[in-house]
């Protein structure tokens, strides 16, 4: 029977954390412990000129099936293989949220052979990032809450509150509560919800901020709600700032690992891609290019969502430039959007990959693409992904980081770093952030998810107008969608045509700096299956854990 991935990551010691980040060139006194393996890195080692002569290089995927295609492994596995081909290269992760770990997909440590350790440590609480950004978040909350009690003198419509309180957990019973019950003493009632922790405007702005002074700032101009009046109210009218900053001083720093072969890993936050940005920090993948001559990094879920999102906001506010994109594939997928298991089904499956393609080149880069080999795949199939993919001029390679690690992936490897030659310099985002925010709005629907039209709710409506009436119809466009679908319905597969997305609502972080238009019955706090993964979890009386995936 084959090793599970913890079983694999339980049998490669890892090394002393000072000597990986020795190999990075960060003296020791400078490193932040957290353990003997894992370690923060301070923001000085950020060397923009240094930053200007690296490479970028972004992986993303094809509409994934519900348990993923692998893009984390095949991160993780690339990123030996580069270093076995003799680069100097770091994989830049986001951190894995505990709604997943405990929920369906599992952890985000990758897998098999192509993992980053100590696993079970970055699966679970790590180096207390995500408990931060819960306890800033809530802070917050907790301080709106507190200012109605004692009088209000900045008039809060209770109604009007946007802000959130965050758990990191998958708890659809927490989507919508009433606080404030008990009498007076507790209180003033009203509606309220919570959003899983990936989806809080702290965890927005921990990503996308550049230093401390920054995080401060963009933290300061949280729209929290409106006073009875309609003006807006900002976490610096409640004197927020401060205070929420000091709780993410050790957060912001990003976090040092390595991999099962001992390369660089810095993983460091954890936004989804389906209802936030999904990516990890502009911070931890600056620190990357001043450490590495590349860096692999990865964007949540299908390219419709993560890479654009990469693409238009993440490359735009960190002045970034990457130069090449792999695309993960996996047989199994292309069959689940093919709705068969033959040959012909892979066939038909190839009408998603390719609208994949269509948009990573709307971007100006040309994509490799990262067979992610499962050892239920036949060669028969392998074969015929990589002619059909040929024939079109798309490079291709088979990815076998899970059965083999780095040696499994050199060939990815070479080919990536032959595109970065060919596509070096040739980026450009999608959209203008300048356009209105409803023409940004179409053209991610139709260029991207391939719409015939969108249609918008009178409360969207009136959301988009009141946000450009206050001057934020500048910011760029986050789009809350299903992973499962180009479209905004799960149950399209493949590569749906003429379908109309629906606009629901329309919320705003004016902090991180961005819109976010909910499509669909998209919500952000997801609930756990009928037979969450923590049922399969175990651990025994020396605190050996098991069943963690």
């Amino acid at each position: 029977m084959p090793l599970t991935d913890i079983e694999i990551a339980h049998s490669v010691r890892p090394k002393p954390i000072t000597e990986i980040a020795a190999g990075l060139g960060i003296a020791e006194n400078d490193l932040e412990p957290y353990g003997r393996y894992k370690a923060k890195i301070p923001l000085k080692y950020i060397d923009p000129e240094k930053i200007n002569r690296s490479h970028l290089i972004l992986v993303t995927a094809m509409t994934p099936t519900p348990a993923g295609e692998g893009k984390t492994t095949v991160s993780v596995g690339l990123n030996d293989g580069l270093n076995r081909i003799g680069k100097k290269a770091v994989v830049v992760l986001r951190e894995p949220s505990l709604g997943p770990v405990f929920g369906i997909k599992g952890g985000a440590a990758g897998g098999g052979y192509a993992q980053v350790i100590p696993m079970e440590d970055i699966n679970l609480h790590f180096t207390g990032d995500f408990s931060a950004v819960e306890k800033a978040n809530n802070l917050l909350s907790a301080l709106i809450d507190n200012h109605m009690h004692h009088g209000n003198s900045l008039g809060i419509d209770p109604r009007s509150v946007l802000w959130k309180r965050v758990i990191d957990m998958n708890d659809r019973s927490l989507r919508s509560v009433v606080v404030g019950l008990g009498g007076k003493a507790n209180g003033m009632p009203r509606e309220e919800g919570f959003h899983i922790t990936a989806a809080s405007e702290i965890m927005a702005i921990l990503c996308l901020a550049r230093d401390l002074a920054d995080l401060k700032q963009r933290i300061a101009n949280i729209l929290v709600g409106f006073d009875f009046d309609g003006n807006p109210v900002f976490a610096k009218d409640l004197k927020a700032q401060d205070a929420m900053t000091i709780l993410l001083k050790d957060a912001i720093k990003p976090n040092l690992v390595q991999s099962l072969e001992h390369n660089p890993a810095i993983i460091h936050g954890g936004p989804f891609a389906n209802i936030a940005q999904g990516t990890n920090s502009i911070i931890a993948t600056k620190t990357g290019l001043s450490l590495a001559d590349y860096v692999v990094t990865e964007a949540g879920f299908g390219a419709d969502l993560g890479a654009e999102k990469f693409f238009d906001i993440k490359a735009v506010y960190g002045d970034l430039r990457p130069e090449a994109v792999v695309l993960v594939a996996t047989v199994r997928a292309l069959k689940y959007h093919g709705e068969g298991e033959d040959l012909e089904a892979v066939r038909r499956g190839m009408d998603n990959l390719e609208k994949h393609i269509e948009n990573i080149r709307k971007f100006g880069l040309e994509p490799v693409v990262a067979i992610n080999k499962f050892s239920s795949d036949t060669r028969e199939e392998l074969d015929f992904v990589q002619r059909y993919l040929k024939e079109r001029g798309v490079d291709s390679a088979v990815a076998e980081g899970w059965a083999k690690g780095g040696e499994g992936m050199t060939e990815l490897a070479a080919k990536v770093v032959e595109k970065i030659r060919e596509n070096g310099g040739k980026f450009r985002p999608l959209y203008d952030w300048d356009l209105p925010v409803m023409e940004k709005i179409d053209i991610i629907a139709k260029e991207i998810y391939g719409a015939a039209r969108v249609v918008y709710t009178r409360k969207a409506q009136t959301a988009i107008r009141r946000f450009e009436q206050l001057g934020f119809g500048g910011l760029p466009v986050v789009m809350a969608k299903t992973q499962k679908s180009l479209s905004d319905n799960a149950t399209l597969r493949g590569r749906p045509e003429g379908f109309t997305v629906n606009v629901r609502e329309v919320e705003i972080n004016t902090g991180a700096g961005f819109i976010i238009p909910i499509l669909g019955k998209m919500m952000r706090m997801p609930g756990l299956p009928k037979v969450p993964a923590s049922e399969r979890m175990h651990i025994d009386a020396d605190g050996r854990i098991d069943g963690l995936s």
